[in-house]
């Protein structure tokens, strides 16, 4: 018997003497010793508290690995004297090696090193665990590269040399190495860098292999002497074997094994990996007959489910529930086609609700319910797909159950009690937000199936614990009622439901006594916004509510958001509260109730509600609104630079630009916009003041391209006024510090003036200048950053745009030595997509020019680095060349070429670029 062979037999040391690797004989080469010092590179890698050391220690030891002589001092390093540290980097050299050089090595040393590493993983079998993983790997590596043709039945080999009696390795050692052996070969297929048509051959090879895996694995975890580590690691195994896709039905027995595994506490874990990876194979649909099978196995772990929950092991209840919804998520539809068997189904459901209403809070104590929103999803699609005489059955069996489920979810997303609360930590508050978040998309999901029925479920359930005198409902209970509401009314239309009046009509009954239960009214009353903009009438009920919090900090966020969708759904009909809107919203930015960040929205929502005011209405707001600003601002511009004083400029243009992004005045009739540029006139002489003591300042820079952006978006051409002032700012700006924001800007103002006759001088010489600093930066050699690339915005008009093509013709030449020289080394790698995208413009803006460029630019020695030769400059320029429609290949190209002027190309650096 299999089991018997290895524990009570021992494997023959075969060529354990000779260590020759490929391109050596395993002794001392000249680099060990010399140039090739491991034991201090290897201490600092793992001992040294310097991160430089370490860095430094890491890239040495990379490049040792990619190194020719690699294949002599790996074997020494194998050495048995060697420390674990020593013995596990010798092993990863040869990993390294075999899978990424492997035509380096010649076909007629295959098997001197397959013998080899087979001499090394028996030696290994009872020593460091590590250094056995590792070996196992760059075997697992080496069959994968000769599979199939130069090692037909690699994995049968592998079985039959461990089972071979003799040498001095115990049975149970060598049953450990070849499971781990086994157990890696999978994965490393999953990684492996085989070519697409090699990875097809290779898949079907160790397809046709599983009928030499199987029978081992079946025997060790049903053999009553094989100890738990021996099964565990068959469960470990057999998780590995399914992800290439194994049939089901060809891996039945061990999964039956795997669900007895199940009672021993130490099996449970890995037992729960292996059941989960079978089943969620996609192929495993197709095997109904062995699904069928399952379902009574998975709902006889009810009582198991239950005792745990019971217990509070949550580890056990948690894997359970793991195993449930992959069978049913992954097969819902297959075994809802079994009509026969629809008791059993409806019995797996039921378990799966069991596990979604699971005691306890989420995440503090349990963690399980999460698991199972999905499911929720998936079992509606399903039963929604079929044709509608088959759908009608399923949703008579099935909205009970989802009825059921709404129940269950609004319990799950109750808060604690106030004290429970205030013990969690920060986050743990979060997570249980992210999971109510998933409750309100599985709430709004049902709807689908429920529709209107629900509402009228939720809107009676809170109309019985809201007119109930006997104070027996918690705040919490309500909260979770409401907080259904808002999920369904946030995403799906209500205009039609028919409780919708009764529920605004309701939430001033609510007695808010709580940060939670106000933050949900306010976000309840922001999700019926647009049900209000229909039913405008309604507005006086929620309206002083949604006021009142504004001046609470605790509600920023919530009262805040409401009153900007209010004020942007509602606009046309909040003109007799706009006087009380205004008021109160000045109040609490005076009072400086709330963070930065709500400031601007509560901007926004002034810009909304001013922009349906008469034009009268909106000046005197707007004068009303800005002034006091105005004021600060003059104040601050007169003061000296410093940290203080900078954050309460950028707020202030901040809460100007919020202003003006929201603030609509296209009004034909009235013509009201050169009004609003009178006020813009007014604020940028003040501007301009600021900007003398701060135009070194990046930050308040991109805060005033931010306000004139927003203001050029809002008054498109009734801009025109201000043309030539903001273009001569620009241009001040720009020359000063050169970025993005002003790039931004300028791209504006180019594409909605440069065709009007009277703005096209100012717009000429802001671009010429622009133009013209960018090219004075690539000449003094600085690296151009995401700001400069933007020139990709300009190269696209070369041809429409004759002072653009001059540019180009003059000085394109000049871009491209700066982009090269950038892509050599010059900068850093994460610049390189946006180097790639001024090529792709060039090249499908100015194809004939660039060609020349490239070759002229390619031809100077040791450019753009001394490391690429000729060939691979003309193989890059013709790659280059060649792709003007694929954007993304040729960022994967430039991507390349600067592996290889770095001299990266083929290391560890380079492996996750």
């Amino acid at each position: 018997m299999l089991c018997t062979v290895f524990f009570h037999s021992n494997l023959t040391d075969s060529g354990q003497k000779n260590n020759t690797g490929v391109g050596g004989n395993g002794s001392h080469s000249s680099g060990i010793g010399t140039g090739w010092d491991f034991p201090p590179a290897l201490h600092q890698l793992y001992y040294d508290p310097n991160i430089e050391n370490k860095n430094l220690a890491q890239k040495w030891l990379m490049q040792a690995q990619v190194s020719p002589q690699a294949w002599q001092f790996c074997w020494v390093l194998l050495r048995p004297e060697k420390v674990p540290e020593i013995q596990y980097f010798g092993a990863s050299a040869l990993h390294t090696k075999i899978s990424r050089y492997w035509g380096d090595i010649p076909a007629e040393q295959y098997d001197t090193l397959k013998t080899q590493l087979f001499s090394q993983i028996a030696h290994f079998a009872s020593g460091s665990k590590i250094v056995l993983t590792r070996l196992c790997v760059a075997l697992a590596s080496l069959a994968l590269n000769m599979m199939p043709e130069a090692w037909p039945g690699a994995v049968s080999e592998m079985v039959r040399m461990f089972q071979e009696e003799g040498g001095e390795v115990d049975g149970r050692a060598r049953c450990l190495a070849l499971l781990e052996l086994l157990t890696v070969l999978p994965e490393e297929f999953q990684t492996s860098r085989l070519p697409q048509y090699r990875k097809g051959q290779v898949r079907g090879a160790l397809g046709r292999e599983w009928t030499a895996v199987y029978p081992l694995l079946q025997q060790l975890l049903r053999q009553p002497d094989s100890p738990p580590l021996v099964k565990a690691r068959v469960l470990k195994c057999l998780s590995s074997w399914v992800l290439l896709d194994v049939p089901l039905n060809e891996s039945e027995g061990l999964v039956e094994a795997s669900f007895t595994a199940l009672a021993d506490p130490e099996l449970f874990d890995t037992a729960v990996e292996a059941i989960v990876n079978t089943i969620s194979q996609p192929d495993s649909q197709r095997y109904v007959n062995t699904l069928l099978k399952l379902v009574p196995q998975v709902l006889q772990l009810q009582e198991q489910l239950r005792d745990a929950v019971q217990n509070g092991d949550m580890e056990t209840s948690h894997g359970i529930c793991r195993i449930a919804v992959s069978l049913g998520e992954n097969h819902s539809r297959a075994l809802l086609e079994q009509v026969e068997h629809w008791q059993s189904f409806l019995a797996l459901v039921n378990m799966i609700m069991f596990c979604t209403g699971i005691p306890g809070h989420y995440p503090v104590n349990e963690t399980t319910s999460s698991l199972t929103l999905t499911f929720w999803y998936t079992l509606q699609d399903d039963i929604m797909s079929f044709e509608a005489e088959k759908q009608a059955i399923y949703l008579q069996v099935y909205r009970p159950v989802y009825f059921q489920l709404v129940d269950v979810l609004l319990h799950k997303a109750q808060f604690p009690t106030d004290e429970e609360y205030a013990s969690w930590s920060s986050d743990e508050k979060e997570q249980f937000r992210i999971y109510r978040v998933d409750v309100s998309d599985t709430l709004m999901y049902v709807y689908e199936m429920l529709g209107a029925e629900l509402l009228s479920n939720l809107y009676d359930k809170l109309g019985r614990v809201l007119t109930n005198t006997e104070p027996t409902t918690t705040w919490q209970h309500t909260e979770a009622l409401l907080y259904g509401f808002q999920s369904i009314a946030e995403t799906i239309d209500v205009n039609y439901s028919d409780v919708i009046p009764g529920l605004i009509g309701l939430i001033p009954r609510i007695n808010i006594n709580n940060v939670q239960l106000a933050d949900t009214v306010m976000f309840t009353i922001g999700a019926l916004a647009e049900w209000l903009a229909d039913h405008p009438v309604m507005l006086s009920s929620v309206l002083p509510l949604v006021l009142q919090a504004l001046g609470n900090p605790d509600l920023s966020v919530s009262s805040v958001s409401t009153l900007k969708k209010i004020c942007r759904e509602c606009k046309y009909d909040l003109p007799p509260y706009a006087a009380n809107i205004v008021a109160v919203s000045q109040e609490v930015l005076i009072k400086q109730i709330h963070k930065t960040s709500q400031c601007m929205w509560l901007m926004q929502a002034l810009g909304f509600l001013l922009s349906a005011l008469p034009v009268e209405e909106i000046l005197r707001n707007l004068h009303s609104l800005i002034t006091p600003y105005i004021q600060q601002l003059e104040k601050l511009a007169g003061e000296t630079p410093n940290p203080s004083n900078k954050l309460a400029i950028i707020h202030i243009l901040g809460l100007l630009s919020n202003l003006f992004t929201t603030l609509d005045i296209t009004k034909p009739e009235e013509e009201p916009g050169e009004n609003v540029v009178v006020v813009l006139q007014q604020v940028f002489a003040l501007i301009q003041t600021v900007l003398s003591k701060w135009l070194n300042d990046s930050q308040v820079v991109e805060a005033v391209c931010a306000i004139f952006e927003k203001s050029v978006k809002t008054l498109l051409h009734d801009f025109a006024p201000m043309v030539s002032q903001l273009s001569e700012m620009l241009g001040q700006m720009y020359s000063t510090i050169p970025q993005a924001s002003a790039l931004d800007l300028t791209r504006q103002m180019v594409h909605i003036f440069a065709s009007e006759t009277n703005h096209f001088p100012p717009i000429k010489a802001l671009f010429e200048l622009v133009t013209s600093v960018t090219l004075t930066i690539f000449q003094q050699g600085r690296h151009a950053g995401n700001n400069q690339l933007q020139r990709t915005e300009l190269i696209p008009r070369c041809a429409d745009v004759p002072p653009v093509g001059q540019v180009v013709q003059e000085h394109g030449k000049l871009l491209l030595l700066a982009v090269l020289e950038a892509i050599g080394g010059q900068s850093s790698r994460s610049l390189m997509d946006q180097f790639a995208e001024v090529l792709f413009c060039l090249n499908k803006h100015c194809f004939a020019l660039l060609t020349v460029w490239l070759k002229e630019a390619l031809r100077s020695p040791g450019f753009p680095s001394s490391r690429v030769s000729n060939e691979q400059k003309d193989t890059f320029s013709q790659q280059v060349l060649r792709e003007r429609v694929n954007k993304r290949r040729v960022k994967d190209i430039v991507k390349e070429f600067t592996l290889v002027c770095r001299g990266l190309h083929g290391t560890e650096y380079a492996a996750d670029y």
